[in-house]
């Protein structure tokens, strides 16, 4: 009796995302997210262009500032809009139908899967660094370890947003305590009295800093700092998202700068400045000046961090693709849920999908710069429409709030970099605006135009409705065993009517 109670319940249960996300989940998804192999690459590169090691250290606490306030200015957005789908929401809101559908077309070939495939072959080239002392892994090793990560990972958010979460959490504290055993290491070498690195900390290694060269070292910095809007694409599955998300913001952002500050300080004691310009993998310098025998623990430190990373953008970019699919712009499959797990299965396994797609590109991180042009020029946008709405409308309820000049100095900051990435790479740059530009024929083809080919759409009902008792999902807030009509994203009312039946069937 009381199974078929909880059989019964089960049935009559609404089919959504859960609200099941807490404040501390939200805190490890933005550090999580955050920390992944930037801190142990790029040092290297922001001392190239400061210069010097206290200009270096400046830096890496000003780019933290900086995207504690780009953080806070999406706080604002995201407790105006509590919606998932961060940018796309927003620029949907503010701008209309089309500059959301680009930034979710540019997320989909180029931001997102790049961002995913390269944190995973990351991941895979460390966690096999042991065991290949002394020369590089087999690179067909690494990418099928990656693709293995990729996989593993979204099978678990797929089967359980809890499960998702706790490895979120597992492996966003492991990341912190190996960055805070190497903080510790490098303050009790400063104690001991090694201080000669830091005798002259104003000294240029090679030439004095131009500014040209401290706005790259700023790129650089900000790059590590990646990830801080990642929560936005959530906002629907915390708990009380006008409290969680700027309070989520308020607490992650300064342990990330305050641990990306301390790490560079204890990687400056151990390691001479000359050898730390000599190599891109400044953790695993560090590690063998401080560690000997124990080097190891560098590596799979930074595979331990990537593996929690890839997590929490799997888990992010499902939503984003998710509520893209659930307002029209991707196919109707990707907009549903499965009716057991109550996870965004179809647009989880798409995710996991062009990631792998981009794992078959040969040179993955040439596309890091389409990546970073395409992020800073929307996360600009998606400013720009927050101060446009104020105007706008001012009527909205804004639980949380900034000064105005909060989005306008970071909007220019954001331009800058912009600007600066033509300067720099304008091939590269030029390419990223005609993928963007690709997007508005694509629009214009399959989601302005109205007057499809009936073929087309019965070709696509068929196929999504054999999808959905292959995978066992259903449109959001369906009540799985109801027989009243009600909201669905299938036009064909027979066709549902066979789904319904097929569901409870099964």
């Amino acid at each position: 009796m009381a199974e078929q109670q909880v059989d019964t319940e089960s049935k009559n249960e609404k089919v959504e995302l859960k609200k099941k996300l807490t404040l501390f989940n939200g805190v490890t998804i933005i550090i999580g997210t955050i920390i992944g192999s930037g801190i142990f690459l790029t040092p290297v590169g922001v001392l190239r262009q400061a210069q010097t090691v206290g200009m270096s250290l400046i830096i890496w606490a000003l780019c933290g500032f900086l995207s504690t306030l780009g953080a806070l200015c999406y706080a604002e957005l995201g407790t105006t809009f509590t919606e998932s789908g961060g940018d796309y929401a927003y620029l949907y809101e503010a701008f209309g139908p089309l500059p959301a559908f680009l930034f979710l077309w540019v997320s989909l070939l180029i931001i997102r899967p790049t961002c995913q495939a390269v944190v995973a072959l990351t991941f895979a080239k460390y966690i096999t660094q042991p065991f290949f002392e002394g020369c590089e892994p087999p690179n067909e090793a690494v990418r099928l370890l990656a693709a293995c990560c990729l996989c593993l990972l979204t099978f678990v958010n797929c089967v359980s947003v809890k499960a998702a979460t706790r490895i979120q959490d597992l492996f966003t504290a492991a990341k912190v305590l190996a960055l805070v055993i190497i903080i510790i290491s490098g303050l009790v070498w400063l104690a001991m009295g090694n201080t000669e690195y830091y005798s002259n900390p104003w000294e240029p290694v090679e030439k004095s800093a131009t500014v040209s060269m401290i706005a790259l070292a700023f790129y650089n910095g900000l790059f590590a700092y990646g990830g801080w809007n990642n929560l936005n694409f959530i906002t629907e599955e915390l708990q009380n998202p006008h409290r969680d998300l700027p309070c989520a913001i308020i607490i992650a952002m300064p342990v990330v700068t305050a641990i990306y500050v301390l790490a560079n300080v204890a990687y400056f004691a151990v390691v001479p400045i000359k050898e730390f310009l000599s190599s891109d993998t400044t953790g695993l310098l560090f590690g063998n000046k401080m560690f000997g025998i124990m080097a190891w623990i560098i590596p799979v430190s930074v595979s331990l961090s990537c593996f929690g990373s890839v997590n929490g953008l799997l888990f992010t970019s499902g939503r984003l693709f998710f509520v893209g699919a659930r307002r029209g712009d991707l196919p109707v499959l990707v907009s549903m849920i499965h009716v057991k797990n109550h996870t965004p299965s179809p647009s989880l396994l798409f995710t996991c999908l062009t990631s792998l797609i981009i794992l078959c590109v040969k040179d993955v991180f040439a596309l890091i710069s389409f990546f970073s042009f395409g992020m800073w020029l929307w996360v600009a946008v998606s400013i720009t429409g927050m101060m446009y709405l104020r105007w706008k409308k001012p009527e909205l309820k804004r639980p949380f709030k900034l000064a105005l000049v909060v989005p306008v100095i970071f909007t220019l900051c954001c331009i800058f970099i912009v600007v600066l990435s033509f300067v720099e790479a304008p091939e590269h740059s030029g390419y990223g605006l005609l993928i963007n530009a690709l997007g508005i024929p694509v629009y214009l083809l399959f989601i302005y135009r109205k007057n499809r080919p009936k073929t087309y759409i019965d070709f696509m009902e068929k196929a999504t409705i054999s999808l959905q008792k292959l995978m066992f999902v259903v449109a959001q807030e369906t009540l799985v065993g109801e027989e009243e009509t009600r909201k669905q994203l299938m036009s064909d009312d027979r066709q549902n009517q066979v789904l319904e039946s097929e569901i409870e069937n099964t």
